[in-house]
């Protein structure tokens, strides 16, 4: 006896799955891979500058009870 399965078609796409699509027809392979490199350093730039700001309210606290 075989197991029942379950499959799920979906006939509209995801969000993100359509902008891939659209990407993928108005972008060349090399477009979309700098594309997407330049939004990972954005994301990497938003992670360091966010740890920056932490790290500034870490110092200050120390400096404010060391005072």
């Amino acid at each position: 006896m075989q197991a029942a399965t379950s499959v799920r078609a979906n006939a509209f796409p995801t969000f993100t799955q359509a902008l891939l699509a659209v990407e993928s027809v108005l972008l060349s392979g090399g477009q979309r891979t700098a594309r997407r490199n330049a939004w990972t350093a954005v994301l990497e730039d938003r992670r360091r500058a966010k740890d920056r700001v932490e790290a500034q309210h870490v110092l200050e606290a120390v400096a404010t009870r060391s005072s």
